[in-house]
């Protein structure tokens, strides 16, 4: 495996802890609405398609109304929850400096994405931020990575890493033909990556930048 021409990221519980967040917008939808609250090991097991692709199950003929809730909370609240995971704009600051193309693939409303990581400061660092309805689908189909790639004049390739922290993230990456990447401290639990494992588990930013290091190490002539 040679070093990654370029480094697609997830954004929330990727880079961003953003599990509190997604909580506390799912359950004033579903107060508003009357339904039963969500803990959050149901919100980690259940939310990771976009709003337009989940909410019409969930919602059924309210899924429109259901979908102005969740956006008007959200929006109320996502700047103040908005904390990086540990080590990650290190690992950023250092990808950038070294020169590799990166970019985010989420499934986060684009208007959403952009804001938080200009908040962040983080925003020079991506060639594009690609969110939900930016593309003619989102995640898990080709599209929004098509476009992720596009400032660089890249197609999706297994020199592109994909690197996410969730199934369909996973998913994405072998849908596009990147390389798919697990970074989160958490291991796979038995079955969750079954039908699209990764190559390659990070447990930190730093296990991330290691392997880069190997790869940009010339092997030794035979």
């Amino acid at each position: 495996m040679s070093r990654p021409h370029a480094i697609l990221f997830d954004w929330d519980n990727t880079l961003v802890d953003s599990w509190d967040c997604i909580q506390a917008a799912y359950n004033g939808t579903f107060r508003h609405f009357g339904m039963r609250e969500w803990s959050r090991e149901e919100v980690e097991r259940n939310v990771a398609k976009s709003l337009k692709d989940s909410f019409p199950d969930m919602f059924g003929e309210n899924w429109i109304e259901a979908r102005d809730v969740f956006t008007r909370t959200f929006e109320a609240i996502h700047l103040d929850y908005l904390r990086p995971l540990p080590g990650i704009e290190d690992m950023l600051r250092r990808l950038h400096q070294e020169g590799l193309y990166l970019a985010v693939v989420s499934n986060k409303r684009g208007t959403f994405l952009r804001t938080e990581a200009r908040a962040l400061g983080w925003d020079i660092w991506f060639g594009a931020l690609v969110g939900a309805s930016d593309a003619a689908a989102d995640k898990p189909a080709v599209d929004p990575v098509t476009l992720a790639l596009a400032p660089k004049n890249l197609q999706p390739q297994m020199q592109v890493w994909f690197v996410g922290d969730s199934p369909i993230d996973m998913h994405c990456a072998v849908n596009s033909g990147c390389t798919p990447a697990l970074l989160r401290a958490e291991p796979a639990r038995p079955g969750e990556f079954d039908a699209h494992p990764p190559t390659y588990y990070f447990p930190s930013p730093q296990t991330l930048l290691s392997r880069l290091d190997e790869l940009s190490v010339p092997k030794p002539a035979i």
